[in-house]
C-alpha cells in the first residue's frame, strides 16, 4: 500500500475513540495499512514473566491504528493538511497543500 506519511511525521487522529489526539509515528506497516502513533490508542496487555520482563503483569503499550484515520500536520501552522509532490532543486519532495511548504 502506498502512503504519503513516513516514520517521524507528526499526525492527528481524525476519527475514532482517540479523535483529535496528536503524536509522532513510531512504526509503519505498509502491508496492512496501519501505523503505531506515540501516545495514541494505548491498550493494556497482560504479560507473563519472561527474561525481558521478569516481574510480568499488566503493561500499557500503543496499538496500531489505520492510516485512513490519520491526517498529517502542517509544519508551519500545525493544522491537518493533505500531501502533494513537487520537484524542487532536482529532487522530488513532499509538499503541504495548505501552506505549500516542504514537509
Amino acid at each position: 500500500m502506498k502512503t504519503k506519511i513516513k516514520v517521524g511525521d507528526t499526525v492527528k487522529v481524525m476519527t475514532g475513540d482517540h479523535k483529535n489526539s496528536e503524536g509522532v509515528i513510531l512504526k509503519l506497516d505498509r502491508e496492512n495499512g496501519k501505523v503505531i502513533v506515540e501516545g495514541v490508542n494505548i491498550v493494556k496487555k497482560h504479560e507473563k514473566p519472561s527474561a525481558k520482563n521478569p516481574q510480568g503483569g499488566i503493561v500499557e503499550k500503543e496499538a496500531p491504528i489505520h492510516i485512513s484515520n490519520l491526517s498529517l500536520l502542517d509544519p508551519k501552522s500545525g493544522e491537518p493538511t493533505r500531501v502533494g509532490y513537487e520537484v524542487r532543486d532536482g529532487k522530488k519532495v513532499r509538499v503541504s497543500k495548505k501552506s505549500n511548504e516542504v514537509i
